[in-house]
């Protein structure tokens, strides 16, 4: 594929994937067999251990929202530059739901194969999302 379908795939995945939790989208957009780091610095394989970190996000974050900043392609790889936004309603990393609202960056690098995403690393700013996370200060 084109660097701008790439492109394309990608912004599908945060808005509609992600965004609106359309698990419905995985067979189409993502491999069976991808490989997976999220910004919460979880690994996971295959497209089931994908659909299960995205869960254990939407239960922590229920309005977890994801704004692409920037992308940028070359042959099969796309870089977007991320702002990850949403309210604390679940537990995670052991702590409780506060209700904080949170606001981090990250950054996805993807490859892609055949039109689906077959890796994803995407490294968040986990030691601000923390602070937030922990801080009594709102």
């Amino acid at each position: 594929m084109a660097p701008e379908a790439n492109k394309a795939l990608i912004r599908r995945y945060y808005e509609e994937f992600w965004n609106r939790w359309q698990f419905d989208l995985a067979e189409e957009l993502i491999d069976q067999e991808v490989s997976f780091r999220g910004s919460l610095g979880r690994m996971v394989a295959g497209r089931g251990g994908l659909l299960g970190y995205m869960k254990h996000v939407q239960a922590a974050f229920p309005d977890f929202f994801n704004s692409i900043e920037e992308m940028i392609a070359e042959d099969d790889r796309v870089a977007a530059r991320l702002i990850y936004t949403g309210t604390h309603r679940g537990e995670i990393f052991g702590i409780p739901a506060t209700g904080h609202r949170i606001r981090y960056a990250g950054v996805g690098i993807f490859q892609i194969s055949a039109g689906r995403i077959v890796e994803g690393w995407v490294l968040g700013d986990l030691a601000g999302l923390l602070l937030q996370l922990r801080s009594d200060e709102r």
